[in-house]
């Protein structure tokens, strides 16, 4: 997903983002706060968009939402993930 122009993304193989079921309490946060859409809840699971990996801007506010801690993020390695070109 391209936002204008403004990034890219080199892909990478790794996942960087996880969610912790067991701990996740539906609030739903992670759904409000991100803004290109990667989370759903579907039958009261919380889950993330399965091409996550192309449209995450990184900016882990679900992390940073996450008051049950269910959620685990960590910036892609190895040069891999979002580039903002312009901005």
């Amino acid at each position: 997903m391209k936002l204008n122009g403004l990034t890219k993304h080199i892909p990478g193989t790794v996942d960087f983002i996880f969610i912790d079921q067991s701990k996740c309490n539906r609030c739903g946060q992670c759904i409000l706060v991100c803004v290109v859409n990667l989370w759903r809840k579907t039958n009261n699971i919380i889950s993330f968009s399965e091409d996550y990996k192309e449209k995450c801007l990184e900016c882990g506010a679900c992390y940073q939402v996450c008051e049950a801690d269910a959620i685990d993020f960590h910036y892609p390695s190895g040069g891999t993930g979002v580039i903002f070109e312009k901005g």
